[in-house]
């Protein structure tokens, strides 16, 4: 059944809140879901329950705590979308990455969980970036990453395997941020890069107008199976 943690800050500024849900019997790896800017909505729990179902113990962090805690917003209504843009700019990614840190060590010592990859959706897609360079997890996974063109000069941090999710026709990220990412991670030993043509940023949205079936389908399965090996 999910459950609400409250996971210890590494800064020491408060408690993280997640979203947990746990597999039934004994979880064979545990994957921490990065939400997109819109928080812990229907879509990133369902996206958990998803990992939970097939064996893991799935966390969805609050990456909004420290200003905006519990807050669930809907892409497809225009004031909600401009009112998560608005919290994006608020938000300091280096403290993002301090709380993927933090989960990642309370899913190992209090969880009791030893493999910890994750899966992060836009500004979750940059996290997931971030977390690669600048922590010790297993595996990352990010889907249609932003602003991860202005951070390649990280790229040599990367010591654990990274897959990344491009939409080649991201409203968000576009040709030359994409050809600035291949560019520099194209031929990195611990990077997979995956582009998707004439789809968009959020295909892979579990619910709403955004989603693409064939392309989630596609982005999805490789997600899985691409975990399921590092994280063995």
């Amino acid at each position: 059944m999910p459950e609400t943690a409250q996971i210890p800050s590494l800064k020491h500024d408060g408690e993280i809140p997640a979203y947990v849900a746990r597999p039934t019997g004994s979880a064979k790896a545990a994957i921490i879901v990065i939400p997109e800017i819109f928080g812990v909505n229907a879509g990133i729990r369902q996206k958990a329950d998803k990992w939970a179902a097939a064996g893991y113990l799935a966390v969805a962090p609050d990456i909004f705590w420290r200003f905006a805690p519990g807050v669930e917003l809907n892409p497809d209504l225009e004031a909600e979308l401009g009112q998560a843009f608005g919290y994006f700019q608020q938000y300091d990614a280096a403290d993002g990455v301090y709380d993927i840190e933090s989960v990642i060590k309370w899913i190992r010592s209090e969880a009791g969980v030893s493999k910890v990859g994750c899966a992060g959706y836009c500004l979750g897609g940059r996290l997931a970036y971030m977390a690669a360079a600048r922590t010790d997890i297993d595996a990352s996974v990010g889907y249609y990453g932003v602003m991860i063109d202005q951070m390649l000069d990280e790229a040599h941090h990367i010591a654990k395997p990274l897959m990344l999710h491009i939409p080649t026709a991201d409203h968000l990220v576009g040709p030359a941020a994409q050809a600035a990412i291949h560019a520099g991670l194209d031929e990195h030993p611990r990077v997979t890069l995956h582009d998707y043509p004439g789809l968009d940023h959020g295909f892979a949205a579990e619910m709403g107008d955004r989603r693409d079936e064939a392309g989630a389908t596609l982005a999805d399965s490789r997600t899985a199976a691409f975990l399921a090996e590092h994280l063995a």
